[in-house]
């Protein structure tokens, strides 16, 4: 992808860092403004309770003056030192009036300190500091010193409103030089413990997306076991098995292209090498017209093969043109090209009974049991093999038996057994070829004819003493609507 089409990213806010930012930002501010109104509503509290402290001594003070009477200099002092205009005492059920200031005006509003609810003052406190005006209120407590039972003081409400301004605006911005410091530490650690690791995945997917093919893509994953850990080793999990997936697809591809091209040459060689066997019908020799059949059927098939071309290169298969077949019969025949393959060095039993048969297509599983044969054959050949089998003869069984509606085939070796590395994949195209020369078509093409006569294909068992596959053939019958469900051997069954 070059530069000019490459997708610009969001602006900064619009990005997650951004996002991060601006939302660690508010929830500091939110949590700044919960902690201010309760604050705010005690300044105000322990400024009433401050007058009120100060007006109690200034009540004990004019009571001890002689005659309790102060000159309206004096008292005029000791109001304004208390911060109030008039103080009320009571004690023993009696109520005094300790000081007045001459120019007490009516008072608007009282607020009892008694209760000790300060909760509810929150909402006062707010409408104080956004209050424009003065006026005279109330205020009604305990005295702190025990001077009596219940004092009442007068005050201006303007400067009360006023230092609780001046103390707002210091939380204010306290606040907001402590947003700063806190979204800054909370930013910067969200941002590298998972915006970042966000970003580098979506980088990452971002490119593997341009080239899957590249190897040099696939995610490095980190050592974190988080979340943000688990999260890059699936997705290394899921570029991998897309490579895989990739890789196979073009393999099938170039075998498609490659299948096509010598397809028609293939198929005039192969019309030539009939023309000429029919040449040999004319041969008396016995051995020569026992065989001439099996060598015209071999070629018609080869040629109908052809015109077809393979599964794997271009073609899909044909569905299955179903009848009863003598299973014995199918055997023997493709038990006998087999043997000619192994040229006499693995032994080929036919154990199926006459009495069995199988309801499918006669081509399709000749070629099912040709595969299962080929593979046996070249697994016992193989140097490595023999050398496990310790000098026994390769033998290859062929036995079936019906079981209710279906047909169970059997094909077992005494081979060395399936190798760990691709028994998970056995029946994957491509997936399966652990010898020199080897397609790893076989065995997928198998289970794709199976699958075609609703049947199943698995591995019995595999070992040191051979290996045994089964193919269940249920029939046609059981396969309509309405039809018994037949119990059929899973996939890798043991």
């Amino acid at each position: 992808m070059s530069a000019a089409n490459t997708p610009l990213g969001p602006g900064f806010f619009r990005s997650l860092s951004g996002k991060v930012l601006v939302l660690t930002v508010l929830f500091v501010m939110l949590g700044e403004v919960l902690i201010f109104l309760p604050s705010i509503a005690n300044f105000r509290i322990q400024y009433m309770k401050t007058r009120i402290a100060q007006a109690e001594i200034a009540a004990l003070a004019a009571e001890a003056a002689p005659d309790q009477i102060l000159n309206p200099e004096l008292r005029t002092e000791i109001l304004k030192g208390a911060g109030v205009t008039a103080v009320s005492l009571q004690k023993d059920q009696t109520r005094r009036l300790m000081l007045r200031n001459d120019e007490t005006g009516e008072v608007e509003q009282r607020f009892d300190l008694r209760s000790g609810n300060y909760f509810l003052t929150m909402p006062e406190a707010l409408a104080v500091m956004f209050r424009n005006g003065d006026r005279i209120i109330s205020i009604i407590d305990k005295p702190p010193n025990m001077s009596g039972d219940l004092i009442e003081v007068a005050l201006h409400e303007e400067p009360m409103r006023e230092a609780m301004v001046a103390y707002g605006l210091r939380i204010l911005w306290l606040s907001i030089a402590l947003s700063l410091i806190v979204a800054g530490l909370v930013f910067g650690a969200l941002n590298r413990s998972l915006v970042k690791p966000i970003r580098r995945l979506s980088a990452n997917m971002v490119a593997f997306g341009s080239r899957p093919e590249d190897r040099s893509r696939v995610i490095e994953p980190s050592n974190r076991s988080d979340e943000i850990g688990m999260a890059e080793r699936e997705l290394q999990s899921m570029q991998t098995q897309l490579q895989g997936m990739l890789q196979q697809k073009t393999h099938l591809a170039s075998l498609g292209l490659a299948v096509s091209k010598v397809s028609h040459d293939m198929r005039n060689m192969l019309t030539s090498a009939q023309l000429i066997s029919d040449r040999l019908a004319e041969v008396k020799d016995p051995t020569v017209q026992r065989f001439v059949p099996k060598l015209f059927s071999s070629l018609d098939r080869a040629i109908n093969f052809l015109n077809a071309t393979l599964t794997y290169g271009k073609a899909q298969e044909p569905p299955p043109r179903r009848e009863r077949l003598k299973l014995h019969a199918v055997v023997e025949e493709v038990s006998e090209q087999a043997d000619m393959l192994s040229k006499g060095s693995v032994h080929i039993r036919n154990l199926v009974k006459p009495d069995i048969t199988v309801d499918a297509d006669r081509e399709q599983i000749q070629r099912i049991l040709t595969n299962l044969l080929r593979n046996a054959i070249q697994a016992l050949s193989h140097p490595a093999s023999r050398a496990a089998m310790s000098g026994r003869i390769g033998l290859v069984i062929i036995d079936a038996s019906r079981d209710g509606a279906a047909t169970q085939i059997i094909v077992e070796d005494n081979g060395p057994g399936i190798p760990p590395a691709i028994r998970e994949s056995l029946f994957l195209a491509f997936h399966s070829a652990d010898r020199q020369g080897g397609t790893g078509l076989g065995l997928a093409i198998c289970a794709e004819l199976v699958a075609a006569h609703g049947g199943t294909i698995g591995v019995l068992r595999t070992g040191d003493t051979g290996s045994a596959f089964a193919v269940m053939i249920p029939d046609l019958l059981v396969l309509q609507p309405g039809g018994d469900n037949v119990v059929q051997l899973s996939r890798g069954q043991a």
